[in-house]
């Protein structure tokens, strides 16, 4: 009978709207969630077939859609582990009830922003227990190469407040002025000194002690030294060379040749430099390459360093935690040495809104959602991370108040189609009477 098709219609009507006043009531109770991704109710009309004309209503029906891939505006913090996704992609992340797993199983979600901070074990985690993952960095701060279509290279990112951190010297840049009178036949044969710091594997400071003899020849000046350079840490000569300068218009006090006559490395001329084996492994020393002058040079009476430098550091505390738009962790150490503990890479799929939708604005990888690809932040389709920063929520509040009413609205009038079917068969009752 048609006009219970019609009864039939409004209850479905009432029944959509309620699906679709559901997903508003969530959209704007969610209207200041970070991360939150809009619902939105689509209706779609039931056709059933008539004859012999009559015609019957099908109704309506409703599905809901999470609009994953629609970002919400980005808002300015003060953490430096608040991070947003500026792009497509996703930020891996895990449970902290997977931590303790007995199978140690760290399954991936996806999110596109959190504020993470670490918690009484180092990892970074939010408020909601989610821990964000990415790949552990050797200890020279490289990344190794990981898999890209999978998770198992992931790791639960854990920062050791109490870190400590050094690196050993392996460059020295020796800029310094000889005595070109030492050299001449009234010289005093003096030996001339000078030690230099450096830091070992460990951390500690110890020291080249270098001395310079010149060669003194009774008929004519030599302009020539011999260097001879021993380690603190070993107690023994490490290198040992003879300096030959120039002493032509134009080019003198620059060096004309370095011989090696002992312990050490073979002296570069191109670019100035030879080794030496401390305790803690090679140190390369540069004293400038042949006639250049901007390094080691003879000149008048004075023996005085003009440019010393080197690498390395002591031993020090971890003081801050960053994380780089190429999703590189950052630590940094009081002596001002960076260090890469970790890269976050992000989550690219074919299809974002066919996730399944957790708590707490995370996803989980499903079929339609398609297969995912783990990308370098900053590289390829995904974006780049931005710390400092949080993704607001994708709600419009004008919007959803304006289909609040709509949904009112039609709602009201299915009811009221409900009625008048109510009236009509009444009608038909009392025709009886």
């Amino acid at each position: 009978m048609t006009i219970s098709s019609s009864l039939n219609a409004g209850v479905a009507g009432l029944a959509a709207n309620a699906s679709r006043l559901a997903t508003i009531a969530d959209n704007i109770a969610n209207s200041s969630t970070n991360g939150y991704k809009r619902s939105v109710a689509d209706f779609h009309s039931m056709v059933i077939s008539s004859g012999n004309g009559t015609y019957s209503a099908g109704g309506v029906r409703v599905t809901t859609t999470r609009f994953i891939d629609q970002p919400g505006a980005l808002l300015s913090t003060e953490n430096p582990t608040d991070l947003a996704v500026r792009g497509d992609g996703f930020l891996p992340v895990t449970t902290a009830a997977s931590l303790s797993s007995l199978t140690g199983d760290t399954p991936m979600y996806l999110a596109t922003t959190g504020s993470f901070r670490t918690n009484a074990d180092g990892y970074l985690v939010t408020e909601t227990n989610l821990v964000l993952m990415g790949w552990p960095a050797d200890s020279d701060g490289t990344v190794p190469v990981y898999p890209r279509d999978t998770a198992d290279g992931l790791e639960p990112i854990q920062i050791n407040a109490n870190q400590f951190a050094g690196e050993p010297t392996e460059n020295i840049s020796l800029g310094m002025n000889l005595p070109a009178s030492e050299t001449e036949t009234d010289g005093s044969g003096d030996t001339l000194e000078l030690s230099i710091e450096y830091y070992d594997n460990l951390g500690t400071s110890e020291s080249l002690h270098i001395a310079f003899t010149p060669q003194i020849d009774p008929v004519t000046a030599t302009n020539t030294w011999d260097m001879v350079i021993t380690d603190s840490a070993l107690g023994s000569v490490v290198g040992e060379y003879e300096l030959e300068f120039d002493d032509q218009r134009g080019s003198g006090g620059t060096i004309a040749a370095v011989s090696l006559t002992g312990a050490g490395g073979v002296y570069n001329g191109t670019e100035g430099t030879f080794s030496v084996n401390v305790e803690g492994g090679p140190i390369s020393i540069n004293i400038g390459s042949l006639g250049s002058g901007n390094l080691m040079t003879q000149l008048s009476d004075q023996f005085a360093p003009t440019q010393i430098s080197k690498d390395g550091s002591p031993v020090g505390s971890l003081v801050s935690t960053e994380v780089d738009a190429n999703g590189y962790v950052h630590a940094t150490f009081d002596i001002g040495i960076v260090r890469t503990l970790y890269q976050i890479p992000l989550v690219a799929l074919s299809n974002p809104n066919g996730l399944t939708a957790l708590d707490n604005q995370t996803y989980q990888t499903t079929n339609e959602s398609g297969s995912f690809f783990l990308w370098d932040a900053s590289d390829g389709p995904t974006g780049d991370i931005l710390s400092y920063a949080l993704e607001e929520s994708a709600v419009d509040v004008a919007g959803e108040l304006t289909s609040l009413i709509q949904t009112q609205r039609a709602y009201s009038s299915n009811a009221k189609v409900i009625q008048t079917v109510d009236e009509m068969l009444q009608e038909t009752t009392n025709i009886k009477r």
